[in-house]
Order: structure tokens, then C-alpha cells, then sequence
């Protein structure tokens, strides 16, 4: 990476909205067990790995598919994850960022200067990553900054997100199980509608299971056009992410991901909530996870997806 930036540990960290998200802040314990000698894979392991992180955060909503098929490979409170609607942060950025790269209205060599205490009609959106040199595309995902985000959604009418979201299945029903929620979209009106509707702090409200078909959309997007450079920079930027970055913590899982956390919290403010959805492995991915947790924050929902694939069958002995 050019801008100089250090490899930080996977914590402390700040997640997107600045507020502090530390490892153990909610008091999970990391028990890699997979790194111990193990005894033989149960029949149908993904379950078996969703119990043991659930075990350790009861009030997860957690959703493992199948990249390929879509089908649901395990959950835990999946009536929840079906019914939960909550705004989801910094999860959308890679999904905005790929598509205006793909269409050719965003060049992802721009670099944005980091304003750290950004503020948007009212609402405080400062970054928490190392002071730095203004950022590309893939450093300012790895980084979750919200002034490149914010410079992003400003190329956008306020008509423009709605269309620019809705080929993911973002705002659609999954069909992954019987009556779920259907995601809530307020339109913009004004440009700084657009920018905190892109950076997932007001106007949207999804579900754990939109967000998985979601990046699910994106897994296959990445794998139809791998030599383009939305696909270049989107991946590059989910796996720094992931490996050094924001969502560092998830990378104590043992198995390498392409991953983005995000903390918001409800559009009349109150306590924030966590999401992390990743592509894993990241090289070829095999499965998406998404881990919502309805306290916390996104370093929190990274820590729980570390341990849920520390016993998962991508762990590599």
C-alpha cells in the first residue's frame, strides 16, 4: 500500500462511527481450539461451528450460505436475523464502491484526504484508522473511511442509491425463509441524505439475512469479472480489511477472509449495534457470513466470527 500506513494488530481498534470497539469489550472469549489437536469433523461441521460462537454470544444472529447455491448452511436465531431491521453502517461501502468502479463513475486510483472528524448534517462520523496520506479506493475500504465515502456518495443525485443498491438484493426478500422482513429505503432528498444513506447511518434498514444475499451478489460479481477493477480493488481492499485493517479481529479465525464490519446505530440514536459479513476463504469463497450482534459494535461481530470459523471447516490445521 502506498500511503505508508501501519499494519495494526487486529485491536484496539474504531470502528467506522468512531466509537471505541475493543477486543473483549463485550466480554467475548476467544478460545481457538482448532489450533489444538482435534478430534475427526463432525458430520455437518457449519452448525456445529455456529453453536460454539452462539455459545460464547447468545444474542448473535448469525447466517452461513453457500456462495455458490445460496442455500442456507447454518444460522443461529435465524427468526431474528429474518425480522431484525437495523441500519448497517459501514457493510454498504464495499457494495456502493464496487458498483460506481464497475460503471465506470468512480476512478478508484482518486484519492480523498481524511477530514477525521467528519461531520454530515449534524451526525459526527469520525475515523478511528492512523493519520495518513489522502487514500485510494482499496486503502480507504481497508480503513473504512467515511470522508472517501462520503466524496464517494457525492457523485450520486439523491435518486441515484436506491437503483445503485437494489441489483444486490439488498432491498429484496431472500426467500431463505418464510416471513421475513423486507428492508426499509427513505429516498434521499438532499445530498447530505445521499451521503448518510451510503455510509449506513440513516434512510436504510436491513435484515442479517438481506446483508448475506447481498454479499452473496458480490462474491459472484468478484468471481464473473475477476480482472476488472472494481473486482481488483473491492477484493484487495475486503481482504486488507480483514488481514490488518478495520475488521483485524477476524482474521483470529485462522482462515483468511475478505470482510467488512460496520457499527451504527438506530436512525433516532441510542445504543449502536455490530455487523460483520465476509466472503471466506478469501482467495475463493466458499461460504458468506454475516454476524449481527444488537449491542455492540463491529470489532465486537469480527471477534465472534473469528471463533465461529476458528472451529469451522475452512480452519486449515
Amino acid at each position: 500500500m502506498a500511503s505508508g500506513l501501519p499494519a495494526l494488530p487486529p485491536a484496539p481498534v474504531m470502528d467506522t462511527l468512531g466509537v471505541r470497539g475493543a477486543m473483549g469489550k463485550t466480554g467475548f472469549v476467544l478460545v481457538l481450539a482448532a489450533a489444538l489437536p482435534c478430534a475427526a469433523q463432525p458430520a455437518d461441521p457449519w452448525p456445529a461451528a455456529v453453536a460454539h460462537a452462539a455459545r460464547l454470544a447468545p444474542q448473535a444472529r448469525i447466517v452461513v450460505l453457500d456462495a455458490a447455491s445460496g442455500r442456507l448452511l447454518a444460522s443461529s436465531r435465524l427468526s431474528e436475523a429474518a425480522h431484525t431491521l437495523a441500519t448497517p453502517g459501514s457493510t454498504l461501502k464495499p457494495l456502493a464502491l464496487y458498483a460506481l468502479v464497475q460503471s465506470g463513475r468512480w476512478d478508484p486510483v482518486h484519492r480523498i484526504a481524511c477530514a477525521r472528524n467528519l461531520r454530515v448534517a449534524g451526525h459526527s462520523l469520525a475515523c478511528s484508522h492512523p493519520p495518513a496520506d489522502p487514500m485510494d479506493a482499496r486503502e480507504a475500504l481497508t480503513w473504512s473511511c467515511n470522508s472517501y465515502f462520503a466524496a464517494l456518495a457525492a457523485t450520486l443525485a439523491p435518486g441515484e442509491l436506491r437503483p445503485l443498491l437494489a441489483p444486490t438484493g439488498l432491498l429484496s426478500s431472500t426467500g431463505l425463509t418464510e416471513g421475513e422482513a423486507l428492508a426499509e429505503f427513505r429516498a434521499p432528498r438532499t445530498p447530505d441524505d445521499t451521503r448518510l444513506a451510503l455510509l449506513g447511518v440513516t434512510g436504510v434498514r436491513i435484515t442479517p439475512l438481506e446483508l448475506a444475499a447481498a454479499y452473496r451478489w458480490l462474491a459472484a460479481q468478484l468471481a464473473a469479472h475477476p480482472d476488472s477493477r472494481a473486482a481488483q480493488v473491492v477484493k484487495a481492499g475486503l481482504t486488507d480489511s480483514a488481514s490488518f485493517g478495520i475488521a483485524g479481529a477476524a482474521s483470529l479465525g485462522g482462515v483468511p477472509l475478505a470482510g467488512k464490519t460496520g457499527t451504527a446505530a438506530p436512525d433516532s440514536g441510542g445504543q449502536t449495534h455490530g455487523w460483520f459479513a465476509a466472503l471466506a476463504p478469501a482467495e475463493a469463497p466458499q461460504v458468506v457470513l454475516v454476524v449481527y450482534l444488537p449491542a455492540g459494535h463491529g470489532a465486537d461481530a469480527a471477534q465472534v466470527a473469528a471463533d465461529l470459523l476458528a472451529h469451522s471447516p475452512l480452519r486449515q490445521p
